[in-house]
């Protein structure tokens, strides 16, 4: 025998011949069931109650069939095995039993499963009784539930309509919440209206179902006799208890909506901040009057449906704010650039009120080049966009004065690192001649930018960054590594923010490979392609904001000097002298002539010096390809002096005067001509075919 263990039921040592004085006197019966053996042991009152002699019980539980019908049979079965299995320690069940007579009895037993110590259930102790004169007796209990239960609902009304409106975001969602197929069911209404209160009038926002619009209440005076007119002017709800009252209140509006059979009405003010937005019209088809918890219930509804929609009109206007001064801050037009094609988009991002800092501009560069910029201001609100526009406008005013790329971002840095704000800004700046198809390009902490060949082909340009702008100039860390590179005809330069590429979940190297393999696979024009991106991002949808430039060198400029670039340099100014330096270093590798980078870079370093020296003014730095019967290097150094260089003797421990003996050992020719008011000292070098 195993051990019963505790329980709420306990049966005598002499049980079933004597059973226990307690459950006999409350008429119930007692079983206990063998799960081992399948025996069910049952006592005389337990007989009674399934209306069978003990000779005509033999200890099995099928041999009761007889009085239980099939469905409730099996309903039991199934109610019983399930608390079996899934191992809890009792059951209750109502179930109905039909006696020799042929009456039907409601029967109620409730069970103890006994379970040995690994869990298996072994035993099943219980109890029967009729619960006929209980459930007749509970009939009206039963309906007073029912009732109660009806008011229980109409009290969650408002915790489910809150939970449904907690995700609308526009005022549109919140329409959409109350007007779709389930909404009505939830309000417990046939019909409803919504209204606005805009300029001293009420527009019909929203109706349901379709065809409850009544002709001539689109727009509506608030002194009109109209019940969304009163509730609007009183900031009190009106219940309307029966069709007389509704007829004899609203003759204006009666009339029309007598083919949707209304019996009453609820209009309720929606009130936020003191002030009426708007109101609300329930309509029923089967109910008159209102309880007072009805009216507590519809008044809250209506308070619930207020703050969503006050919170909805917020969020467009302040996403309205955002993205107007997100694109006033953003280029308005791009400027035709020869030599290039060039295309821009922008995206917002898909959730959220707010908006971020991204953008991108192109800025037209004397001798034939572009700049091009993409870049993040961290955060995602109006404060970013502010920032953003501020750093546009100097980042284009930087590398308009001639600065260097590695320049410009520096000075970027320590103008945000100066704001008063706590904001850093990711940028990448691109500096392109298109006529060489040299470009000069700076990270600062943004993404690396793509390059797509002629053919479709893709791959990651890895660039040396520095820190983002703002952090590199609080750190002190200003100085931005330039790699140059050269764009070849039908080669295109794919610049972009993180939202193009980050997905949640996904690891930022295959959101890369993603982008290279919609880039390989997208149209070769640089509209269609930027079109087809933004298109695969709105898709994605994200809470990140997109901005990407693409520029495509295209290869039909004419190139008679083969190429230009020229640079600006202050007096005073060693970075822009550095940069100057770098420049020509790099032109001169990237068109193959880097044998004679040494000698070029010392030549040029010697005139732009003597220039910034003996002058009071800046210096113009041009490096140019000449194209002839032989291919030569052309360096210019323009300066605001008519005075001409001369040669002097440095002496044997001097340490100036070599600079024109410098340039006329390693220059293969130079000499000087004037230009208006100054001069330009120019130097040119021999150097063999590409191959």
């Amino acid at each position: 025998m195993v051990d019963r263990g505790a329980s709420a039921l306990s049966l005598p040592d002499d049980w079933p011949a004597h059973p226990d004085p307690i459950l006999a006197l409350n008429r119930m019966g007692s079983f206990d069931w063998d799960l081992d053996t399948g025996i069910m042991q049952m006592d005389p009152q337990a007989h009674e109650i399934f209306d069978m002699s003990p000779d005509e019980y033999d200890g099995r539980p099928e041999t009761l069939s007889v009085r239980v019908p099939p469905t409730e049979s099996h309903r039991l079965d199934t109610h019983v095995s399930q608390a079996i299995k899934d191992g809890s320690e009792n059951y209750g069940a109502y179930f109905r039993i039909r006696r020799r007579d042929g009456t039907l009895r409601w029967t109620h037993t409730q069970g103890y499963i006994r379970r040995d110590e690994t869990g298996r259930p072994r035993r099943v102790i219980g109890i029967i009784r009729d619960a006929t004169q209980e459930l007749i007796e509970s009939e009206a209990q039963r309906e007073q539930a029912a009732l109660d239960e009806f008011r229980r609902r109409q009290t969650n009304v408002v915790q489910i309509a809150t939970a449904a409106l907690a995700h609308a975001r526009t005022v549109q969602d919140v329409i959409d919440v109350l007007t779709d197929t389930h909404g009505l069911p939830r309000l417990g209404a046939t019909s409803l209206v919504m209204g606005l209160v805009e300029a001293g009038r009420i527009r019909l926002v929203a109706e349901g179902p379709t065809g409850s619009f009544v002709p001539g209440t689109r727009v509506t005076r608030i002194d009109e006799q109209y019940p969304m007119s009163e509730v609007v002017r009183t900031l009190t709800p009106r219940f309307i208890e029966s069709p007389e009252d509704f007829a004899e209140s609203y003759p204006l509006l009666w009339p029309h909506i007598t083919d949707l059979h209304i019996t009453s009405a609820a209009y309720l003010p929606l009130i936020a901040q003191a002030r009426p937005i708007g109101a609300l019209g329930l309509l029923y088809h089967d109910k008159r009057g209102f309880t007072a918890e009805d009216r507590n219930v519809l008044v809250a509804l209506g308070s619930s449906i207020a703050q969503s929609l006050q919170r909805a009109m917020l969020y467009e206007q302040e996403k309205d704010l955002a993205q107007g001064l997100q694109q006033a801050m953003l280029p308005r037009s791009i400027p035709s650039v020869p030599g290039a094609d060039i295309a821009v988009r922008y995206r917002s991002a898909s959730l959220g009120r707010d908006i971020g800092g991204d953008w991108y501009d192109v800025i037209p560069l004397p001798g034939g080049r572009v700049g091009a910029v993409i870049g993040d201001v961290q955060g995602h609100d109006t404060h970013a966009a502010a920032v953003m526009g501020q750093l546009r406008i100097v980042l284009r005013a930087y590398a308009a004065e001639g600065h260097t790329p590695a320049t410009v971002m520096a000075r970027a840095s320590v103008f945000l690192d100066e704001l008063d704000t706590e904001r850093f800004a990711t940028c990448t700046y691109a500096e392109a001649d298109l006529s060489t198809g040299v470009v000069q390009i700076v990270r600062a902490g943004h993404i690396d930018p793509l390059i797509r060949d002629p053919d479709g082909s893709c791959h990651r340009l890895f660039i040396e960054g520095g820190l983002p702008l703002g952090l590199s100039a609080e750190f002190g860390r200003l100085h931005y590594q330039v790699d140059t590179f050269e764009l070849e005809p039908g080669q295109s330069l794919l610049l972009y923010t993180d939202g193009l590429v980050e997905q949640p979940g996904v690891d930022l190297d295959e959101g890369m490979k993603t982008l290279q393999a919609l880039v390989h696979t997208g149209p070769d024009d640089v509209r269609d392609l930027a079109d087809r991106l933004i298109d695969v991002a709105d898709e994605r949808g994200g809470e990140d904001d997109v901005a990407l430039l693409l520029l495509r060198r295209l290869g039909h400029v004419a190139q008679q000097s083969g190429g230009r670039l020229q640079q600006h340099i202050g007096p005073g100014d060693p970075e822009a002298l550095a940069g100057a330096r770098h420049m020509i270093r790099a032109a001169v590798v990237a068109w193959g002539a880097e044998d004679r980078a040494d000698e070029v870079e010392l030549v040029a370093d010697e005139v732009i010096t003597n220039a910034l020296m003996h002058t009071e003014g800046s210096a113009i730095v041009t490096l140019r390809a000449l194209t002839g019967s032989d291919r030569r290097l052309r360096v210019e150094v323009e300066d605001a002096s008519s005075a001409l260089p001369r040669r002097r003797e440095a002496g044997e421990s001097g340490v100036s005067g070599r600079g024109l003996l410098v340039v006329d050992r390693l220059a293969d020719v130079w000499g000087v001509d004037a230009r208006g008011g100054g001069k330009c000292v120019w130097c040119e070098f021999i150097v063999p075919e590409r191959n």
